[in-house]
């Protein structure tokens, strides 16, 4: 085991992997010799040079294009895409070419492309740097959906969608990039995509939670204890596939749930979720399905607007009780400006 930031774990796997795969190359914008957005990729292009390690011009379509066509004919590709939202402006590339060539070649083109974006908000970004968007490709079949918390997740989920032979999405939160955690050494480790991981055992209340909110639920798990109430965390880790068996159970245990996202709660994935808990078990429910989200409006980029938008531990206290007794959650104060 090795402690390594979020960001390091990340970095470390694909240096492993890429000296074990000449075949493998990274491309984006800065992610060569200024190291990337957020110094995620580092040191790579010192180490693996041009050919491997390629900055481009900012053309987000060309960046996924050239890492698609170059999948199709051999290669494995990961591209770096410094904020989620630019993933709007390659959608034609990701869900009608990439999710789609496998099926439509009748399974003699694999894509093996690894598509890393950074989301989130709580860093006074403003609203175009700011969004959670996994939900758009969830919807898409063809596309794995990987979004994960902690620091050896991140390597051993990362390594297991750069050998997964289909094209992932993986999604990294700004917040998480500092978070210190432990990393096996091993260059095989790999986190099966599709396996939830039970991040704190409790017997009151699930709460199903993805990326940074993993850690909000954590803070609210200890301002619950103090009050009696003890909560079960679950995080997916993978949204498609989706590990329905561990949430299931893990709601049969407790016999309440909330589900907590950074997205915007309407149509958020959380609501699938929601609908599946409903679907297959909802004669293990003492109480009602409670979600915690961002509220319907753009992130904004003043602080405190941006902590009103945004999912905050006391809503998620708040919302663990209302499933426990089973009743509306009661009201977040009026926003009062700073």
């Amino acid at each position: 085991m090795a402690k390594m930031k979020f960001m390091e774990a990340i970095r470390e796997t694909i240096r492993q992997e890429m000296a074990a795969d000449p075949f493998l190359f990274l491309i984006g914008e800065d992610v060569g010799k200024y190291g990337g957005e957020r110094g995620v990729t580092g040191d790579l292009w010192y180490q693996f040079g041009d050919d491997r390690v390629r900055d481009a011009p900012i053309s987000e379509t060309a960046i996924v294009g050239c890492a698609l066509g170059a999948s199709m004919t051999g290669c494995r590709a990961i591209v770096e895409i410094p904020f989620n939202n630019f993933l709007g402006i390659c959608m034609d590339q990701i869900f009608n070419q990439a999710a789609k060539i496998r099926y439509m070649s009748g399974g003699q083109a694999q894509v093996r492309l690894v598509i890393r974006a950074a989301m989130g908000g709580y860093v006074g970004a403003a609203a175009h740097h700011s969004d959670c968007l996994a939900s758009w490709f969830v919807h898409i079949p063809g596309i794995k959906v990987v979004v994960p918390s902690m620091p050896d997740d991140a390597a051993g989920l990362l390594r297991a969608s750069l050998r997964d032979g289909n094209p992932v999405i993986f999604f990294e939160h700004h917040g998480l990039y500092s978070v210190v955690g432990d990393v096996p050494d091993d260059p095989d480790f790999v986190v099966p995509l599709g396996k939830a991981r039970l991040i704190r055992e409790g017997s009151d209340c699930t709460v199903v939670a993805t990326a940074l909110q993993v850690h909000k639920s954590l803070e609210a798990a200890s301002q619950l204890a103090a009050e009696g109430i003890d909560i079960e965390i679950v995080d997916p880790r993978t949204l498609d596939p989706l590990d329905q068996e561990t949430i299931l159970a893990s709601v049969a245990k407790t016999r309440h749930v909330v589900i907590v996202h950074e997205e915007w709660v309407m149509n958020g994935y959380g609501s699938e979720i929601a609908a599946i808990i409903a679907d297959k078990g909802i004669r293990y429910l003492d109480g009602p399905i409670k979600r915690v989200g961002a509220k319907h409006a753009p992130i904004p980029f003043s602080p405190p607007l941006e902590n009103y938008v945004l999912p905050q531990v006391d809503d998620i206290v708040r919302a663990v009780k209302a499933a426990i007794r089973n009743e509306e959650p009661e009201s977040r104060p009026p926003f009062e400006g700073a």
